[in-house]
This record gives structure tokens, sequence and C-alpha cells, in this order.
């Protein structure tokens, strides 16, 4: 990244896109997509309200999509949510190896034998 003040080569301000490690990247795409699946739910479940428009509807008809939608979407939400379990706890594992790593690797403290 060029000094503030100063242009890139290109003659405009130079553009570095921010780099997300995968697992991140992927971490945060998940907790978009759980945050959106109520929202789509209510879409879809607003649908039923359009299907007046050629003649009568059956009430078993709509229940029957209103039941598929909730079940897609229980099913939805529970893998969302594991992806999202599981990556918190590799995260948490990553972290506690790398901590008792630069715990062995520390000097003992002062006056110990070790």
């Amino acid at each position: 990244m060029t000094p503030p003040g100063r242009q890139a080569p290109g003659g405009g301000p130079s553009r570095r896109g921010v780099f997300l490690e995968r697992r991140t990247y992927r971490r945060r795409r998940m907790a978009d997509a759980a945050g959106l699946l109520p929202l789509i739910g209510a879409v879809l479940l607003m649908i039923p309200l359009l299907w007046q428009g050629g003649g009568v509807t059956k009430t078993s008809h709509v229940m029957f999509y209103v039941f598929g939608i909730w079940a897609l979407l229980a099913v939805l939400s529970a893998l969302v949510s594991g992806i999202l379990d599981h990556d918190r706890h590799a995260d948490a594992d990553a972290d506690t190896d790398t901590r008792a790593q630069d715990k062995n690797d520390a000097p003992p403290p002062p006056g110990t034998m070790g």
C-alpha cells in the first residue's frame, strides 16, 4: 500500500483487498446465512397469500406448503448451526494447541529449576 499523499504507479490511489483466511471467510458467510434464514422464511411463508389469483386454493395444499417450508428451514438452520459450531470448536482447538506450544517454548520462571 502506498503511503498517504502518494499515488500508486497507475495514477490513482492504490487499492489492496483485505485478505481473509479461508476459514474466517467461510465462518462469516455462514453467519450471514444464519441471519438471513428468518427473512427468507418469512417471505416463503407469505407466498400462499398470493395464490388466490386463478381460483380457489385448497387449504390442504397450503398446509403442505407451509409444513414443507417449515421443515426446510429447520433442516437448513440445523446445517448452518452445525457448521458454525464445528468451526468454533476447530478454532478453539487450534488456539489451545498454540497456547500449549507457546507455554512449552517459554523459559521457566526465575527461581525454579527446570
